[in-house]
């Protein structure tokens, strides 16, 4: 009789990012620390792994700082202890995901839905620790992820032409459920925007982006990251910038 093997199924998606996740957490994170919580999948396994450090009596005397209302909320059901940027000025280290990241370390983020506050937290961060699975990695950025632009609801519209003059394809962010326009943490929409060749030069996108009255925020966070940690079928990868 012939026998046959099982088939043997390697990591999935979620394992990889769980697995980037709780490396970070073990490695970046210490007791006494201000921390960013991250918003996204991949940012929920961080909060997962500071939680269970914090009931297992590894890691005391910490304050999370929040990217997201949905990330507050997340913390406070794990019983992690908040503050704010008021109070807490300074962080430590920021654990937050990704969409995708270049060779370079650069970023596009958004996805989420939480870019401005996440940019926000960063810019305030000593250290920013980015988690992946290792399908977020490109060798261009725009290649994977459309970018999302987030801009006050007020002529909104006139947006639209721009980023096509831009080289993009934009598209107003809809809530799935009720269809109307995705409304950020802040009152803001976002419009995805899609490259089909890729973004090319990002430095001079962003001071496109920077400079147009009524975008508030994008989701290109370049010169940022200052190590990235990356779940890949073969283990954790870790680049550092520089």
């Amino acid at each position: 009789m012939n026998q046959q093997s099982a088939a043997v199924k390697g990591p999935t998606v979620s394992d990889l990012k769980r697995q980037a996740a709780y490396y970070a957490v073990a490695t970046f994170i210490q007791s006494g620390m201000v921390i960013g919580l991250g918003t996204g999948s991949t940012a929920h396994y961080a909060l997962e792994a500071i939680a269970q450090r914090l009931r297992d009596g590894d890691l005391h005397n910490i304050v999370g700082i929040p990217t997201s209302r949905q990330t507050a909320a997340t913390a406070r059901a794990l019983h992690i202890p908040l503050g704010c940027l008021r109070d807490f000025p300074v962080v430590d280290v920021t654990i937050d995901g990704a969409d995708e990241v270049d060779r370079n370390l650069n970023l596009i983020k958004g996805r989420g839905g939480a870019l401005l506050w996440e940019k926000i937290v960063a810019a305030a961060s000593r250290r920013k620790v980015i988690i992946i699975d290792e399908t977020k990695r490109v060798s261009c950025l725009g290649t994977r992820s459309p970018l999302p632009i987030e801009v006050v609801p007020f002529g909104w519209e006139i947006h639209l032409s721009f980023l096509e003059r831009l080289g993009g394809i934009p598209e107003l962010r809809l809530n799935e459920i009720t269809g109307d326009p995705f409304i950020t943490d802040s009152g803001h929409y976002i419009i995805d925007c899609r490259f089909p060749n890729g973004i090319l030069n990002p430095t001079g996108l962003a001071e496109a982006l920077n400079t147009r009255p009524g975008i508030v925020e994008h989701g290109l966070f370049l010169d940022m990251a200052t190590t990235v940690v990356v779940g890949t079928d073969g283990g954790v990868k870790v680049f550092n910038r520089g």
